[in-house]
């Protein structure tokens, strides 16, 4: 007796908990995706995108007024005395600069079409970084509520522990007065021990995702969530159908598909104009000279040259051919996508549907567990009922709290995932 009762006095050791929210630096859900989007690299990637297409399509205008200018100085020392056009005599040294320019009058409708592709592409890289923005959104928002989550489960998990260690109490004042066997406090000492466990190992977990939400915004701490709630709305803004149809007309995954298949049709028009001449206005300034800079001697010229093109070794036909391979791929990819697109909708939605739901379920479980320990813990002290039922109502209890958070959590995911497809926010 003497063992047994150092053994329950010794075994239930207080455990250490992580550092509390008011320890740690805290972020907003809002902040949190500002800092997301500065950092995240396929955010930034999508976005200098846009700044890359901006200058193709500037260069498809320019093209239209603006000619081709292109500049050459050059000077040159023989080891013996030539002629220089630009003295008229002979020197050791000769310089000379010339300018060049071309405009392209017509090539067969292709500028008109490589603007056309560069304006696609412009749209394909808004679409883009719209895409990118909601991936980047839904994965900062993961790692935003998760820790939400997992601080709650942490809560569940120490609740758990509290609970044990006053039904120990309990149950070793019953055994010192002759109410309760000795294996009650043995069984509620196990209970105790599983908990402490199960605390400790979901106070590494919340540690773990606040270092994640930190790399997520690019701190090189642990941060910790503002808010305390997930979500709390539970009727979506539009139908099932509404979301299908506003997915399939301007998604940023739709667009983009559409702009792609834009492009390359304006590719394949820009093409045949490789299978008509092209006449173009050239003019050159010449000047040459013995010394830095040439004035001596100047000309120049303006002329029109009309080309055709016969035969290059099959590369016309072949980027032809290739171009015209890539419009049907895109064409099938777009068609691809709308379809994917529909799918996943449905997924998200029914997902968010299932979620809520399975939250409104596990709220009464929650409810009905609560009552149900109460019930059993005034059974027990009462002796009509046995210390494994007290101990099953515990873990059921901390179960369905813990089923509870992980509802709220897939709603919110279900959430963000629906409005990462469709590009805009429901709330």
């Amino acid at each position: 007796m003497l063992t047994m009762t150092l053994i329950l006095q010794v075994a239930v050791m207080p455990v250490q908990t992580v550092a509390g929210p008011d320890s740690l630096p805290q972020v907003t859900l809002a902040e949190a995706l500002e800092r997301a989007a500065r950092v995240d690299p396929d955010y930034i990637s999508a976005s200098r995108q846009i700044a890359d297409a901006a200058w193709s399509r500037r260069a498809a205008i320019t093209a239209f007024i603006v000619p081709s200018v292109n500049t050459q100085l050059s000077a040159t020392r023989y080891s013996s005395e030539s002629f220089n056009i630009g003295t008229g005599g002979l020197s050791s040294q000769i310089v000379d600069f010339r300018l060049n320019g071309q405009l392209n009058l017509f090539a067969g409708l292709s500028k008109l079409n490589e603007l056309a592709r560069a304006n696609a592409e412009m749209d394909g890289a808004h679409a883009n970084a719209q895409r990118a923005s909601f991936a980047t959104a839904l994965l900062t928002e993961s790692d935003y509520y998760d820790v939400i989550a997992q601080r709650e489960l942490t809560r569940v998990a120490a609740e758990r522990v509290r609970r044990a260690e006053e039904q120990f109490a309990i149950a070793r004042a019953r055994v010192t007065a002759g109410a309760a066997v000795q294996t009650d406090s043995l069984q509620l000492l196990i209970e105790v021990q599983q908990a402490q466990v199960a605390l400790l190992r979901q106070e590494a977990r919340l540690k773990v995702a606040r270092y994640q939400l930190a790399r997520r915004i690019g701190a090189p701490y642990a941060v910790d969530a503002a808010e305390s709630q997930m979500f709390e709305d539970t009727t979506l803004p539009l139908t099932e159908q509404q979301a299908i149809d506003e997915a399939v007309a301007g998604s940023p995954e739709a667009l983009q598909a559409r702009a792609n298949q834009a492009a390359s049709e304006a590719r394949v028009r820009a093409l045949k104009g490789a299978f008509l001449p092209s006449i173009d206005v050239i003019g050159s300034v010449s000047a040459f000279d013995e010394s830095f800079f040439p004035t001596a001697t100047s000309r120049s010229s303006i002329g029109i040259r009309v080309s055709f093109p016969i035969w290059n070794n099959a590369t016309r036909e072949i980027n032809f051919s290739r171009a015209t391979s890539d419009r049907e791929v895109q064409s099938a990819l777009r068609n691809d996508i709308e379809l994917a697109l529909r799918r996943d909708v449905v997924q998200a939605y029914e997902a968010f549907q299932s979620a809520t739901a399975a939250a409104q379920l596990e709220t009464q479980s929650v409810t009905v567990a609560q009552e149900n320990l109460r019930v059993q813990e005034r059974r027990y002290q009462a002796g009509a009922t046995t210390i494994i039922d007290l101990i099953t109502a515990q873990v059921s209890l901390s179960e369905a709290e813990a089923e509870l958070v992980q509802a709220r959590f897939t709603t919110r995911l279900a959430l963000s995932g629906l409005e990462a497809i469709l590009g805009r926010r429901l709330f």
